[in-house]
């Protein structure tokens, strides 16, 4: 009797550290045991050629890649096009490295045993459509924002010590009106040199502050266009600003179904409740410190806005604090809840 023989593939795990200019790649197979370990250029040919070494040694249907979001970013896209699962590498096994010490080779390699043996499980954003817009966007208006304070800070001190006259004419100027007023000084070369020198530096650093402006304007417009057509029903919940919306799609992510449900959703908002029990102490809770922080004070700036104008919420509150809770506490009670209903809001596929 003839027998038939058919051929398998054997199905591997690849785990990749990243870098600026080399990404050093590992594939490990099903027992976590290495395949092999090999560099590759950060180019577009270099992600090829990472591919097609991983699929000499079986089928990689799963790569844990170290920094999705910053040097791994353009690989992690190159492989989901490729039609592999990319799993987010948040850190490497202390252990491991207490033990054996640390190199590219063996982060790699553990990045993969980290995908393989599930203990990194997290589905890597895909950053790949509106929501990646939002982010750069934000980034921009985020630098823009806090270099605009540090100019109006510089102005006000430039003005605490300026010759008498032009501290006068800066005094009560209020600050929506300051870069203005410091814009329209004209310095003249012919009179007092530090009366010249301190109006030129107020009158640059007020330019400057108008700029800003402007350009705050204008990414306002773009992330307020992307915003609407990403998640338009996330702006009709109360407390939610453009702003606020924008960094809570940018934490859920182009693709925010990999989050399998709302509890995923505030544990990396880090508004989800530890579990703090031990021995004789059951049911104890405790502050979550992780997770992504600007999130966490997109939903603080959401509850802080119902406090002051939502009903509902100040009743809910005033029950609370009867009950004996702290403010604090209620907080971050009503953060969770928050989160709970954004979650219906992200525009999940």
């Amino acid at each position: 009797m003839a027998m038939t023989i058919v051929e398998t593939t054997r199905s591997i795990t690849g785990g990749v550290d990243t870098h600026l200019d080399v990404h050093v790649a590992a594939a490990v197979d099903a027992n976590g045991g290495v395949l092999g370990v090999e560099s590759f250029a950060t180019t577009p040919a270099g992600y090829r050629e990472l591919c097609s070494w991983l699929e000499t040694f079986g089928n990689p249907g799963r790569v844990g890649v170290e920094g999705t979001g910053a040097y791994g970013a353009g690989l992690a896209r190159h492989l989901r096009r490729r039609g592999l699962v990319v799993i987010e590498v948040d850190r490497p096994n202390r252990q491991e490295r207490r033990r054996n010490g640390k190199s590219d080779e063996l982060d790699a390699i553990e990045a993969a045993r980290a995908a393989l043996s599930g203990r990194a499980s997290g589905i890597a954003k895909s950053a790949d459509g509106d929501v990646e817009a939002i982010r750069a966007l934000l980034v921009a208006r985020r630098s823009g924002r806090n270099v605009r304070v540090k100019y109006l800070n510089q102005i006000r001190h430039l003005s605490f010590t300026a010759p008498d006259e032009l501290r006068e004419r800066l005094r009560d100027v209020p600050v929506d009106h300051l870069a203005a007023t410091a814009a329209a000084l004209r310095p003249r070369v012919d009179g007092d040199s530090v009366t010249y020198a301190t109006k030129l530096a107020i009158a640059i650093l007020g330019r400057r502050v108008l700029a800003l402006d402007d350009d705050g304007k204008r990414l306002d417009q773009a992330l307020d266009t992307l915003v609407r057509r990403r998640a338009p029903s996330l702006l009709e919940v109360y407390g939610v600003g453009t702003h606020t919306a924008a960094i809570l799609l940018v934490t859920a992510g182009d693709n925010p179904h990999r989050l399998k449900n709302e509890a995923a959703f505030a544990h990396l908002c880090g508004v989800a409740p530890l579990p703090a029990s031990s021995g004789k102490t059951q049911a104890r809770f405790r502050l979550n410190p992780g997770g992504d922080r600007q999130a966490n004070h997109a939903l603080w700036r959401i509850v802080f806005t119902r406090m002051s104008g939502d009903e509902r919420t100040r009743k809910y509150v005033a029950r609370r604090l009867a009950e004996g809770r702290s403010k604090p506490e209620i907080i971050r009670i009503l953060k969770r809840y928050v989160a709970r209903e954004v979650y219906q809001h992200l525009g999940r596929d």
